[in-house]
């Protein structure tokens, strides 16, 4: 009898690599968007940070490419299921923006935030200590402005929606404040290995 792959689902090849409930994407990479892909120029990117931080300073494309380089070599999952090993992102790390702007020692969370609107929350902890980066290449290429290009949060041990994309900057704050998926049912922090997808989890 022949049974059809709509009945089995995608079948789970066991890998220590994959948090639990994910598949291997291959080289396939999903796009998901809670938005239209907006097509920003680099030089109508900024980047900036502020909130509680000693000096709130804002990056042009320019300035921010100058900033020494940092990359990613790795892996990346997506609340949705599918997770994507060997990955390979260039740009600089986010504690190279935060050593310029001296983040306050009342900061204990962030706001990440789009050219177009888009928020994700953050716990401080989870962005510093060479755990995340502004990132503007893909295996050595541009990044493509549906995954977020010209330049994207990376934020890898989170599931992908913490790292968000068309970043425009980020606000420190001394308490948690819930972003667009977060007050929409999704978990507060979204840790792969703990599956913390939703509110509860």
């Amino acid at each position: 009898m022949n049974v059809t792959r709509g009945f089995t689902g995608r079948p789970r090849v066991v890998n220590p690599g994959l948090p639990p409930g994910q598949y291997d994407a291959g080289d396939d990479w999903p796009v998901l968007s809670a938005e239209v892909t907006p097509r920003i120029a680099p030089a109508d990117w900024s980047f900036r940070v502020d909130g509680l931080v000693e000096r709130p300073l804002t990056w042009r494309w320019d300035e921010a490419r100058a900033l020494p380089g940092s990359a990613y070599a790795g892996d990346i999952h997506c609340v949705t299921g599918w997770s994507k090993f060997g990955v390979r992102f260039g740009g600089v790390s986010l504690d190279t923006f935060f050593e310029a702007v001296r983040p306050r020692a009342t900061a204990t969370h962030a706001v990440a935030y789009s050219h177009t609107g888009y928020t994700a929350n953050l716990p401080l902890a989870d962005l510093t200590g060479g755990r995340a980066w502004i990132a503007w290449e893909f295996d050595g290429e541009p990044l493509a402005p549906e995954h977020g290009g010209p330049a994207r949060l990376l934020v890898p041990h989170l599931y992908f929606w913490k790292s968000t994309k068309w970043i425009a900057g980020i606000t420190l704050l001394d308490h948690d404040e819930p972003g667009f998926w977060e007050q929409n049912g999704y978990h507060e922090r979204g840790n792969p290995w703990e599956e913390q997808r939703y509110s509860g989890d």
